[in-house]
């Protein structure tokens, strides 16, 4: 080993870029097998109730067709999971739940076949209004399983209610936002092949290991019996975290067939209730400020649906304790247990919803107090974690604050609503915080190998979603074994490799960085104790667990950002446009800029589709989402984006890791709606609280400013 050039920093090119835009990097479908059979899901078209009768006899004498799967000839399952418990019985817990399965030649086959699987059902009565659930029926709200212990559902400080009865200044508003469904670019495919070793999933996923051991239970076998290959995921965000019951339902299939590859990828209106989405919140927020504008008390309640299957909490109260100071503090968090899909992880989980509630709050606080937002904020800045009295290892919210607003311009601006015209339409700035915790996910290993020809092969089960880890991860590898970058050679996405982490929470670089640090350490400890310093004729191999953070207990680790919004409305028909989005971030140190700049980016344009336009309609009577495809559920398009400026501040914090770094997957996302919301409130006078925003909320946008509060 030689010290090089720090590779850390470099703002390489996606190693798998060239291959990805000639089409040539294979993703789970595309994998080549021989002789493939197909696989079309059937779905329940009930929301509630139990099957009473199931005619295959027209689906299976179409020709082409190999077998139908129902709960009368599935194979028996062993899982304590009742979302991956599908086709065990005649239960029917939600509409689109996986009832029956069509196996056949040819994928257009399938899915013909599929339509004429005639179920018949007895339906029962069904819940699926969580905005029904929440006035005055407390008592069927339940306080969620923790998440991890770090994040207590519930956290209390003070007398919340008699600071806020007192304060000179209050604010006490309801903030809603919608259920927002994933829409990976690929599709969640599988191509599923039972041999005398066992099962081989080639599957899209972001979580390769957590895969292997949920399938290995479900079908008990062995986790070295089940081997899970994901080279190449076309975006995930959270859908693809956990193990499915598309998955399971391939594995079923491959089994009938044996020895012969089944293909399965879920249609995008089937995505809808299968993949998971961000659940729907209901909160609300009360501030209470003295005359100078600084805080005597917060609390931020949330209400969220889950289903009755198997529990998820979105916990949008979860940065509420770290971001402001106050001697009083509260924080409640509750789910309605509805007869819906499960919910799961999205982009920035908690933070995305909860944010946009507590960022508004503080705007309309600023606005009482007569202060500029980004004074307000200021004033507020803790010394400590306000909850957990730990010092912060790094906290650049300022920072991020001051060089926001002096890039964007901010500071000629007048508060007054309405105040700026061009033409036909009202101009509005807004701006709000960001914070994402840095987070360690625990159950990776790393192999690390090294040849008398001074080249080195880094083994670990992590994936790649789309995102540039497998070039950033290299990068990682070359300075933990400082050498140049060409001469490692990383190989991911394989179960047959050491075990890995997932990749979500904004933490799969810290994860296996850290692991990767400790195993480069551990050859270089062997190189020199046992072999001077010279690679031996055979080559060198360690492994490494992931090693503990001594600082974990002494520090609040969390990245922090600020986010600026420009937006426009016309003010005779409501139309919304944002034409600049600019954000400055404090998230350690960047490992590669130019994919951290992309991912911040698409962060933002995720916040920008969250705040106008994404929004899962649910008829109530049926259980069907209404806009299930991308004809009818809106996300931001090109057209939809202005111009986007990221930034970051530097920042060097010892304490986090190894490598120094906090993760940018999920901060752009954070605030962003806020920081929109503010703005059309600064153009017009109208305040949305309830997402997304549509002209249909700001007409006629030429109404009274409402008084403070209203």
């Amino acid at each position: 080993m030689t010290a090089t050039t720090p590779a850390i920093g470099q703002a390489l090119d996606r190693f798998d870029g060239v291959e990805k835009v000639r089409g040539l990097a294979p993703y789970a479908f595309e994998h080549p097998v021989e002789h493939p059979a197909y696989l079309f899901a059937v779905q329940s078209t009930v929301a509630v109730g139990r099957i009473t009768a199931i005619d295959c006899s027209q689906a299976s004498a179409q020709p082409g067709v190999l077998a139908v799967l129902t709960y009368q000839n599935a194979p028996r399952l062993s899982t304590d999971d009742a979302e991956l418990c599908i086709l065990q019985s005649d239960d029917v817990a939600f509409r689109g739940q996986i009832v029956g399965g069509v196996i056949a030649e040819t994928s257009e086959i399938a899915r013909d076949a599929a339509g004429m699987v005639r179920v018949d059902y007895e339906e029962r009565p069904h819940n699926l209004d969580l905005r029904g659930e929440v006035p005055g029926h407390r008592e069927r709200l339940t306080v969620p399983d923790e998440v991890l212990p770090i994040f207590p559902m519930d956290t209390s400080q003070g007398d919340v209610d008699a600071a806020l009865a007192s304060a000179a200044v209050q604010v006490d508003q309801h903030y809603c936002t919608p259920w927002y469904t994933h829409n990976a670019l690929e599709p969640h495919t599988t191509i599923a092949c039972w041999t005398d070793d066992g099962l081989t999933l080639h599957l899209s996923t972001q979580a390769v290991t957590r895969i292997q051991a949920a399938v290995a239970g479900a079908f008990q076998l062995r986790p070295e019996r089940v081997r899970v290959i994901s080279p190449h995921v076309g975006g995930a965000f959270g859908s693809k975290v956990y193990p499915r019951a598309d998955v399971v339902l391939a594995a079923m299939a491959a089994r009938f067939v044996s020895g012969r590859p089944v293909k399965f990828a879920l249609t995008r209106q089937q995505t809808f209730a299968q993949t998971g989405y961000r659940p729907p919140t209901f909160q609300r927020v009360r501030l209470g400020a003295d005359s100078d504008g600084r805080l005597v008390a917060i609390e931020h309640d949330s209400i969220e649906q889950t289903s009755k299957v198997r529990q998820f909490a979105e916990h949008s109260t979860r940065a509420t304790p770290s971001l402001y100071a106050a001697p009083n503090r509260r924080t409640q968090q509750w789910v309605a247990e509805v007869d819906v899909p499960t919910p799961t992880i999205m982009r920035a989980p908690g933070e995305a919803s909860g944010m946009f509630a507590l960022e508004s709050a503080m705007d309309e606080l600023a606005i009482a107090c007569g202060l500029d937002p980004i004074e307000l904020r200021i004033r507020n800045e803790p010394q400590v974690h306000p909850y957990f009295q730990l010092p912060f290892s790094s906290r650049n919210l300022v920072a991020c604050l001051r060089e926001g607003a002096r890039r964007f311009g901010w500071e000629p601006r007048d508060p007054t609503p309405r105040a700026r015209r061009d033409g036909g339409w009202l101009v509005g700035t807004g701006v709000a915080a960001a914070t994402y915790p840095v987070l360690r996910l625990p159950g990776s290993k790393a192999t690390i190998r090294v040849g008398p020809d001074g080249r080195y092969t880094v083994l670990i089960a992590a994936v790649d979603i789309g995102t540039g880890t497998r070039t950033a991860l290299t990068q990682v590898a070359a300075d933990a074994l400082q050498v140049d970058i060409e001469q490692v050679d990383l190989r991911l996405g394989d179960s047959t490799y050491p075990p890995g982490a997932e990749e979500g929470a904004s933490a799969g670089i810290t994860s296996w960085g850290a692991t990767m640090h400790a195993a480069a350490d551990q050859l270089r400890q062997r190189l020199s104790t046992e072999h001077g310093g010279t690679v031996p004729a055979d080559g060198l191999e360690v492994t490494a667990d992931t090693p503990d953070n001594p600082y974990l207990k002494q520090y609040a680790m969390h990245s922090f950002g600020a986010q600026f919004a420009e937006v426009r409305v016309h003010e005779r028909t409501g139309e919304i446009r944002v034409p600049r989005q600019l954000g400055v971030f404090a998230c350690g140190r960047i490992v590669n800029p130019k994919t951290a700049r992309s991912q911040l980016l698409g962060g933002m344009t995720w916040g920008l589709s969250m705040a106008l336009h994404e929004q899962t309609v649910l008829d109530l009577r049926f259980g069907h989402v209404v806009n299930h495809d991308l004809a009818q559920y809106h996300i931001s398009s090109n057209a939809d984006v202005g111009a986007i400026e990221v930034h970051w501040i530097e920042e060097d914090d010892p304490y986090v890791n190894p490598m120094r770094t906090k993760g940018v997957g999920e901060i752009g996302i954070v605030g962003a709606a806020a920081a929109i919301a503010n703005a059309v409130y600064h153009a017009t006078g109208v305040r949305i609280r309830d997402l997304p925003i549509t002209l249909d909320k700001l007409l006629p946008v030429n109404r009274p400013v409402p008084e403070v509060g209203g």
